[in-house]
């Protein structure tokens, strides 16, 4: 059984892929599977990976029928790996040589589920690079801790993990952007320990990236956290509700956030885009469950859970017309 498999969904990324795929073929950990998911690429990136594929046995390549996104294509993955360990690396982004075996000895040594590794934010544009600042000098936190971390990525989502927690929580494809968030943080919640390692990505940010495009997928986050919320009350937990109030606590000010993105960018989207969000924001707000905020919360102008539409948009409207008056 290979040491660690590492997924990596392709799209169109054959600007990149090389640099990615010869990250993974220079690791210094010898014990590896790499499965890259080709998800319907109509550039060169299917025949990229299929010569690396004849001159490295440790990389497979399997393709998807139909374009369906990261977490589908990662699923699909998941399936054929057989390392202890799993990690993902997107088609854009790097590895160190030894990220690996960096992040396998903090496994083993701190008998851990989750191994975070050094995130580093590289930008395109100018070639700068700096470090995700993580939280005060802590190198290993419970499971719970994690979680609470990840609400507001304190604690960001890129590691490693026992394949254990990927059997139990695959990648969640509730929808196309946001849902792989839910999949970290269900597996930090289900961690008895959580470490840092020493273990280097390099993550490239650059303009063409999905979250960075104005598109009707920025309110996917709100299914998403819903999706969550539903997984949540389905588990055992020690201190279930007060997780769950501090989910839907966070639940409500993304949902904020969200209208303030409609409100910044409301022009951009067709009508019936217009019409879809509207209806997606009343599902989203007859499913909150008001008791569970705080109380210091809702009395703030613009964060009172109202269960009508009509009252929430105008509130909202009120706000970050506000807001913008004075330039925030």
């Amino acid at each position: 059984m290979a040491k660690v498999t590492v997924l990596t969904p392709v799209y169109n990324a054959e600007a990149y892929l090389r640099q990615c795929l010869d990250s993974l073929r220079e690791q210094t950990l010898a014990d590896c599977q790499f499965i890259c998911i080709d998800d319907c690429s109509t550039d060169g990136s299917y025949a990229l990976l299929q010569e690396y594929a004849r001159a490295d046995q440790r990389f497979q390549v399997l393709q998807t029928p139909v374009n369906s996104g990261q977490a589908k294509a990662r699923n699909l993955g998941l399936r054929f790996a057989q390392g202890d360990y799993i990690a993902t690396l997107d088609a854009d982004d790097w590895f160190e040589p030894d990220t690996l075996e960096r992040a396998c000895l903090a496994l083993k040594e701190k008998h851990a589920q989750c191994a975070v590794l050094q995130l580093m934010l590289c930008e395109e544009s100018d070639g700068s690079e700096r470090s995700y600042p993580l939280p005060g000098y802590r190198t290993e936190w419970s499971g719970e801790e994690a979680f609470r971390l990840s609400l507001d990525w304190s604690l960001h989502g890129v590691y490693v993990a026992n394949a254990s927690l990927y059997k139990r929580f695959p990648f969640e494809d509730t929808c196309l952007l946001y849902s792989d968030e839910n999949t970290t943080r269900l597996h930090y919640l289900n961690s008895q320990k959580v470490v840092l390692c020493q273990g280097r990505y390099n993550y490239r940010q650059h303009e063409t990236s999905m979250t960075k495009a104005c598109t009707i997928h920025h309110f996917d986050s709100m299914t998403a956290n819903l999706s969550m919320k539903r997984q949540i009350e389905a588990m055992t937990l020690n201190d279930k509700q007060g997780i769950l109030n501090l989910f839907e606590t966070h639940r409500w000010l993304n949902l904020v956030d969200c209208y303030g993105y409609f409100y910044q960018h409301h022009a951009v989207f067709l009508p019936q885009e217009r019409l879809q969000i509207k209806n997606l924001f009343i599902q989203m707000l007859s499913s909150i469950e008001r008791h569970r905020i705080p109380k210091c919360l809702k009395v703030k102008l613009g964060y009172y859970p109202f269960r009508s539409y009509y009252c929430f948009s105008l509130i909202e409207n009120l706000y970050f017309g506000l807001r913008k008056m004075i330039g925030r």
